[in-house]
């Protein structure tokens, strides 16, 4: 249980990370005295961060391997666009990652008994190719404390989406091959690459394991389910291409 003057804390560190997005001046690292040293306080932060851009349209969620539990941040519904998008100034780092999103169709509320992996499918809209645009308040989040990239919304900076997939429950994700290119040019290619294993296990994890956080998934949230790619990193100006050989395509554009 956190005391009321870590709380205040970790308010500050979240302070310094909005301060830092917002003004494109990043920070190394947080100060010792404000950083989290529990996902617990991380995630304290992250939920502060978020609360500062509004409504949440949604939940990123990965595993960095099969037998990994899952991680998952918060995604701004301000920060969700639409294929084709073209991206503005607030962008600095540009990180970017190809994933497969979901859009809830049905609310998976809180509850006692734990929701089935077909329950959870049943409850999918629709699923579609993405890319996560990674964005950080910090210079390089990748050489600051871990706990402190994942405070900082675990890198999250934009999600755009492609059309949606038909008959996606008829994808083998394990043969499931993605390219990314930046201006033409293809970084990666690589087949079953999600780090998760089986991706389609995060989201029956995030509705239950993850409710007592998010409030229980809701109709027209969106979750992505990690990265298929690695980083790679655009610059202002750069072109992004992600082409799955099942699950369409999808870009971007960074001004």
């Amino acid at each position: 249980m956190m005391t009321g003057e870590r709380e205040k804390e970790l308010m500050s560190g979240a302070g310094m990370l909005l301060e830092a997005r917002r003004t494109n001046t990043p920070i190394d690292d947080l100060p010792a005295a404000v950083r989290p040293v529990t996902l617990e306080e991380a995630y304290f932060i992250q939920d502060r961060i978020a609360l500062a851009y509004g409504e949440i349209g949604g939940w990123k969620v990965g595993a960095p391997t099969a037998e990994a539990t899952p991680m998952f941040a918060p995604m701004p519904r301000a920060w969700i666009a639409s294929n084709h998008a073209v991206l503005g100034g607030r962008h600095r780092f540009r990180g970017l990652e190809a994933e497969i999103a979901f859009l809830m169709g049905k609310d998976l509320p809180p509850r006692e008994q734990a929701y089935s992996r077909d329950e959870v499918v049943a409850a999918i809209a629709s699923c579609h190719p993405a890319i996560e645009v990674m964005e950080s308040g910090l210079t390089d989040p990748l050489k600051a404390e871990k706990l402190s990239m994942i405070a900082d919304l675990q890198m999250h900076g934009a999600f755009v989406y492609g059309a949606a997939v038909t008959n996606w429950q008829r994808i083998d994700f394990s043969k499931e091959h993605v390219t990314l290119a930046v201006d033409g040019v293809v970084r990666v290619e690589r087949t079953g690459s999600n780090t998760s294993g089986d991706l389609m296990r995060l989201l029956p994890w995030l509705a239950n394991e993850g409710a007592e956080r998010t409030g229980g998934l809701k109709s027209g949230q969106w979750v992505t389910t990690g990265s298929w790619t690695g980083l790679s990193l655009g610059t202002a100006g750069s072109s992004v291409d992600v082409k799955f050989s099942t699950a369409g395509e999808v870009d971007l554009r960074f001004e």
